[in-house]
């Protein structure tokens, strides 16, 4: 016998205002998505958290920070849409992590970003250190090039003209008259290698994490734009409302106020968009 469906009005209603009322709570479980943001050892979490995410807070965000310990792991997380963005990287590393990995990233704003530095246990000034001395360098080609522009600087070693940023390595050394022992390695452990070299290149966001002070290093690099940091988000994410409004959080008088009021934050390169502190402190 085939069964008989009866139409009961009642039940149906009850049902239809059951799904009505869950409908708004849907919507709102749907907005309370956490925005994850992700991050590498270094200050670009402390300063997120102290001048962004209150006033992402007010904007009716919920933040979730998530560590990485190798450079490529934050990329990878943004391109999968793990995280919504990562703050950890100049748009050189960026664009190189896009071509060797085919990521689709971009960059959406300029962050405040302490420079790479020489420093060292053993020695108190460049004029100090001696000839042979071994100098540990970031492994990775971008921030290669960067340790040996600084030792360049220092007028220790030559390179060779026009060479390529992404590809650089110790081999592009035309002159060393110092003969100084280059040696690469992960860029994470560089501050741990002050215990056996001479002097140690140690990107900023590492040197802070590991407890050393910018005014410490024996020289800085000269920081130009394409090496201060940028949030990253996913090329079809750049126009979204959450990447919107992590921009208007960093371009705010509120950030730079935060950011210039602590003084562990002394010497780092501000992004271009800071104002003077007599200009930014106007109402």
């Amino acid at each position: 016998m085939t069964p008989t469906f009866r139409f009961q009005p009642r039940r149906h209603l009850l049902a239809a205002t059951l799904l009505l009322a869950a409908a708004p709570l849907w919507a709102q479980a749907q907005a309370a998505e956490p925005l994850r943001i992700g991050f590498m050892p270094g200050p670009y979490r402390d300063a997120f958290r102290i001048g962004i995410e209150p006033q992402l807070r007010q904007l009716g965000y919920e933040v979730q920070y998530v560590e990485f310990s190798q450079g490529v792991q934050p990329n990878d997380a943004v391109e999968r849409g793990q995280i919504h963005a990562n703050i950890f990287q100049h748009t050189v590393y960026l664009e190189a992590s896009n071509q060797r990995q085919k990521f689709d990233l971009v960059p959406i704003v300029h962050v405040p970003t302490p420079p790479m530095g020489l420093y060292s246990k053993r020695w108190k000034s460049l004029t100090e250190v001696p000839q042979g001395a071994t100098v540990t360098v970031p492994s990775d080609p971008v921030n290669t090039a960067r340790a040996l522009r600084i030792l360049e600087a220092a007028g220790w070693v030559s390179l060779k003209p026009g060479v390529d940023a992404a590809s650089v390595s110790e081999r592009d050394i035309t002159r060393n008259p110092r003969q100084l022992k280059i040696v690469p390695l992960d860029a994470a452990q560089a501050p741990r290698s002050l215990d056996d070299a001479d002097l140690a290149a140690i990107q900023g966001n590492f040197a802070v994490a590991y407890g050393l002070r910018l005014t410490e290093a024996l020289k800085l690099e000269d920081m130009t734009l394409p090496y201060v940091n940028v949030v990253a988000v996913k090329r079809s994410n750049q126009n979204a409302k959450f990447a919107r409004d992590l921009v208007a959080a960093y371009q705010s008088p509120q950030f730079q106020q935060a950011f210039e009021s602590n003084p562990a934050w002394k010497g780092y390169r501000l992004p271009d968009y800071f104002k003077p502190a007599s200009v930014a402190a106007k109402p």
